[in-house]
């Protein structure tokens, strides 16, 4: 009489083995999807702190420039000189090259 082998350990043993190789799949995904929402929030917090500095900026020139007229000019050309490197027509400006 002939023994029949039953294959039916071998199966299940493949089958547990790809159950637990999507489970580790699944675990490592999901670990990386935290990381990446936790920097995406980070970022989100420091774009917002930048807002808020920016609209205090825009407040401090809005109020300045609401100060009167004649403080607005002189806000005006001091802006210009500062950050814009303007000059009066027919002032000479001089640049330190020297670096002191």
């Amino acid at each position: 009489m002939k023994v029949i082998k039953n294959r039916k350990p071998q199966r299940s043993l493949l089958l547990r083995l790809a159950v637990f190789s999507f489970a580790v799949y699944a675990t490592i995904a999901l670990i990386n999807q935290q990381l990446l929402i936790s920097q995406k929030r980070q970022e989100l917090d420091a774009i917002k702190q930048k807002i808020a500095i920016q609209q205090m900026k825009n407040e401090d020139i809005k109020h300045a420039l609401q100060a009167g007229a004649n403080e607005n000019s002189d806000y005006i050309e001091r802006v210009a000189r500062e950050s814009l490197n303007f000059a009066k027509p027919g002032e000479r400006v001089f640049v330190n090259i020297a670096g002191n």
